[in-house]
């Protein structure tokens, strides 16, 4: 059960670059590495997932129970020689300045995982020892066991910042990374996932791992990652279904790919077979299924070539017509409306299964967490049961008439209706993390067996 946490004292420290390299060092030494992420993010773990060859999974203690966590992590580590957990933001920023819920710190808690706190060493030496002894002192539950020293100028500043920091801390510095504009990720924009499926970031992972492994101890970190066994007190949730009774297509390809793992696990736990298409390639919805699921993406990205794939829409646009089961999160959502208008003001016709129009923006429209409750007539949250999930978008959707919402949702600065729910179809921006509720599972499943045989369907 070796396994890491690599936090940071704050946003943009290095913990991405670091973590990425210590992957790639590590998976050159033939180590069979699995990469984890803390908090909501779909980009960091795309990275994981190219260095690691395994699919890299999101840890939050927001949206999910403590044992639900560590149920996905032992999940996840299976037939791994070393886990490593990539942090979010500072150490211990999290849903709120008065906890540590949703932060780095409580995944390395509920985790029991040891830390390398990294840490922005440029302009510093004994200073940077007493931010490490400020990260100690803060809470007692936490274990940082090393720190990496990131931005020095030389290696005679590391030596200085080592010597500080290993007086005053008792605990190792661990290696370091100097100011190096190379070392910057290249791509942390919306091109990020076809430039890793094409390949293109390949010869920067190798460089990232081989920088690594002059200058940071991976043996000290590989014997620093060693850690107790953890133990989980409830039944778990991802069950092995005894039989595949219904089929739920997925859309999966570089305009729709942000779903958590769990996500499509967990339906393949209730019964569902998971049939995977390409929108984007021309691929239609695949015959003899009962469900549909488009997740996120970069759909305005690709806006012109899903608008020429008339046949797709075609096929989409009917399945829902006809009541197949659908949900759509985010960029899935703006597929299925009308038209997907550019920042340049340029217009492209999408599905049409939605009325109006979904205009792009230059600034953030909407981020945060959210809990997520259905509004009257959706069947995969009816009355009594609440989900969790994280909204993070630069569109508006821009209704053409009044159309009924899909979800209630509340964050920490609003509550509102959001989405659009037309009988079977539930879209809306929220990704949800079905992990915290699995009972929406269930109810998807049941709505697509009741689509399967041509019953009635069901709606609260």
């Amino acid at each position: 059960m070796r396994r890491v946490v690599i936090a940071g004292t704050g946003s943009g420290v290095g913990k991405t670059t670091i973590t990425i390299g210590l992957m790639a060092a590590f998976a050159k030494r033939g180590y069979t590495v699995q990469g984890f992420k803390c908090g909501p993010d779909y980009i960091d773990p795309s990275y994981h997932t190219a260095v690691t060859n395994r699919a890299s999974r999101n840890l939050d203690s927001w949206m999910l129970k403590k044992e639900t966590v560590k149920e996905i992590f032992l999940n996840g580590s299976e037939g791994a020689d070393l886990s490593i957990i990539e942090g979010v933001m500072g150490f211990y920023d999290g849903k709120d300045p008065l906890s540590n819920v949703g932060s780095t710190a409580d995944i390395s808690v509920i985790t029991n995982s040891p830390v390398i706190l990294v840490v922005n060493c440029a302009s510093l030496a004994r200073s940077a020892a007493a931010i490490v002894k400020g990260f100690q002192a803060l809470s007692n539950e936490v274990n940082i066991v090393g720190v990496i020293a990131n931005q020095v100028g030389s290696e005679g500043h590391y030596k200085l910042v080592k010597a500080a920091i290993e007086q005053e801390c008792q605990v190792p510095v661990v290696g370091y990374l100097r100011r190096d504009e190379h070392l910057t990720i290249p791509e942390r924009h919306l091109g990020l996932i076809p430039s890793i499926e094409r390949g293109e970031l390949d010869s920067f992972f190798q460089f990232l791992g081989e920088m690594v492994s002059e200058t940071i101890d991976l043996n000290k970190i590989y014997e620093l990652a060693d850690a107790p066994p953890i133990e989980i007190n409830h039944k778990p949730i991802f069950k092995k279904a005894a039989e595949k009774h219904i089929r739920i297509a997925i859309a999966k390809d570089q305009a729709f790919h942000f779903y958590y793992p769990e996500n499509l696990e967990l339906l393949s736990a209730y019964g569902a077979e998971l049939v995977f298409f390409s929108p984007l390639k021309g691929e239609k919805v695949p015959k003899n299924v009962h469900g549909l699921y488009i997740g996120g993406g970069f759909p305005e990205e690709f806006a012109e070539k899903l608008a020429k794939n008339a046949k797709v829409k075609s096929s989409i646009k009917k399945a829902i017509e006809d009541g197949m089961p659908t949900l759509a999160e985010c960029g899935g959502f703006m597929y299925l409306t009308e038209t997907i208008e550019t920042t340049e003001g340029k217009q492209y016709e999408m599905v049409g299964a939605i009325r109006g129009k979904v205009r792009i923006h230059n600034k953030l429209a909407a981020i945060g967490y959210r809990e997520v409750r259905g509004e009257k007539g959706n069947y995969l949250l009816p009355s009594g049961f609440a989900a969790k999930g994280h909204e993070f978008h630069y569109s508006t959707y821009e209704a053409e008439n009044d159309l009924p919402f899909a979800y209630d949702i509340k964050g920490l600065r609003k509550e509102q209706k959001e989405g659009v729910r037309l009988g079977n179809l539930v879209a809306g921006y929220t990704h949800i993390h079905f992990a915290s509720c699995p009972e929406l599972v269930h109810n998807w499943v049941k709505q697509c067996q009741r689509y399967k045989e041509g019953d009635e369907l069901v709606h609260e």
